[in-house]
């Protein structure tokens, strides 16, 4: 990064955290996730985008208004057809696919993010429409008067609760019955922590640990205290060799932490640290 695009980034991160000090009632998810997206790739792009979501909100209201009898399957229509988004089943694992930016560009993307632009043009369209996050997947709940319809927007279509029950026994083997808490709507908070987390397991994939770390630093913004993200932040800071800050996330970690094998793991990682720290005295 040139000293621009790293000053570019820090403003980027400097904002998605004052917007995510907000309640989650008054957290924008377009506006945070296309932040997320900033500080990624710094483009200046972030105003541009939510002035492109307001327009395709506009007409998608103009379609739904002139079709109230049918208001999802015009939504759907004006959405999937007109503008072409569609779910990336070719390259699912591209970090683009998380970054909001390039789903606005290419038309493509994951399950949630493409989630997030048809709940913001739903909204703005003037129709209720919320996140639901399936294990493994991700639709939107809208409502049109006063019937619920479930959309897929990965694969551009209304489905029922069939379809998610098919959706949990390719998860769970045929092992786990759909329930209304599989059904429950999403936080924005909850939501940004997904996208955040799919991000991370690409960088981690690809070794790109100091993406990586960046990302996690965003979780802990929204999740300060997860004693999982801590436990990873630590870790990362310890391959970047960080140890002094890695040290502090460990021993919090190990106040906090459960379960007795993660534990055992994240003391000798620790020793380890002790270690290095007291050879370079």
């Amino acid at each position: 990064m040139t000293p621009a695009s790293k000053f570019a980034a820090s403003e980027a991160r400097r904002r998605f955290a004052s917007l995510v000090a907000e309640s989650d009632e008054k957290i924008n998810l377009a506006h945070a996730a296309l932040l997320i997206a900033e500080e990624e790739e710094p483009r200046g792009a972030v105003v541009r985008n939510l002035a492109l979501l307001g327009e395709m909100g506009d007409e998608a209201r103009r379609r739904v208004d002139a079709n109230p009898h049918a208001v999802v399957e015009t939504l759907n229509r004006f959405v999937f057809g007109e503008l072409g988004f569609a779910g990336d089943e070719q390259n699912y694992y591209d970090a683009r696919n998380s970054l909001l930016t390039h789903v606005l560009e290419r038309r493509v993307g994951l399950p949630i993010t493409l989630s997030i632009i048809y709940i913001e043009i739903a909204r703005r369209a003037g129709l209720y429409a919320e996140g639901v996050g399936l294990p493994g997947h991700f639709i939107v709940r809208v409502r049109g008067g006063a019937e619920e319809t479930l959309v897929d927007p990965f694969y551009d279509k209304i489905i029922d609760e069939d379809e998610c029950q098919e959706r949990l026994d390719g998860v769970y083997g045929g092992q786990v019955v759909l329930t209304e808490e599989h059904l429950q709507a999403m936080s924005a908070r909850a939501i940004l922590v997904r996208v955040l987390r799919n991000l991370q397991g690409v960088y981690l994939n690809s070794n790109s640990h100091r993406q990586a770390l960046a990302v996690v630093e965003r979780i802990l913004l929204l999740a300060p205290a997860s004693p999982e993200d801590r436990r990873a932040r630590g870790l990362l800071l310890a391959g970047a060799n960080r140890l002094h800050e890695a040290v502090r996330e460990l021993q919090f970690y190990l106040r906090v932490a459960g379960g007795a094998n993660e534990k055992e793991a994240a003391r000798q990682q620790l020793n380890k640290l002790h270690a290095q720290l007291a050879s370079l005295n």
